[in-house]
């Protein structure tokens, strides 16, 4: 009976020095714990999935051939062209409940202009708060060439 005792005890002081340790401790002249968050910052192209890399097979455009300054600076910008340079692609972003579409706005001998659309429900709706950078493409008329891209973004609602 007497090791009854002792195991019991044991227990309380293991469960008690336990849930101890799981509260924060407070400096003394300190209200309490303080939560740090880290600033925002935008991706970088260091990171997966922001400009990924083209895929195999395909031909990236050359950033000099990419007029990329009507596109926020916290947008992807990588370009490439697949088969025979007829297919354009690239990567978008997309958040939430949206959805990123290609639009090959104008396609002339010196400029293949391209709208990157972020598509949003009108009606209000929960939505994670994701990013993504989907890979898409689009068919041009002719191959791409020696062209010039120009880039350009646009927000639609649904």
């Amino acid at each position: 009976m007497r090791s009854l005792g002792t195991v019991i005890g044991a227990g309380a002081l293991l469960l008690l020095t336990a849930c101890a340790s799981t509260q924060p401790s407070v400096a003394p002249g300190n209200s309490g714990p303080t939560l740090t968050t880290a600033t925002s910052t935008p991706p970088s192209s260091e990171e997966p999935g922001f400009d990924s890399p083209v895929p195999p097979g395909a031909k990236e455009v050359p950033e000099a051939k990419v007029d990329a300054a009507a596109v926020p600076e916290d947008r992807p910008r990588t370009v490439w062209t697949e088969g025979d340079g007829s297919t354009l692609g690239l990567v978008a972003q997309e958040a939430g409940c949206g959805k990123a579409s290609v639009e090959i706005a104008e396609q002339g001998p010196q400029v293949v202009k391209v709208v990157m659309v972020e598509t949003t429900p009108k009606d209000a709706q929960v939505c994670t708060m994701d990013i993504r950078y989907p890979p898409l493409t689009a068919k041009l008329d002719a191959p791409l060439g020696e062209r010039a891209v120009v880039l350009t973004t646009r927000q639609d609602q649904k």
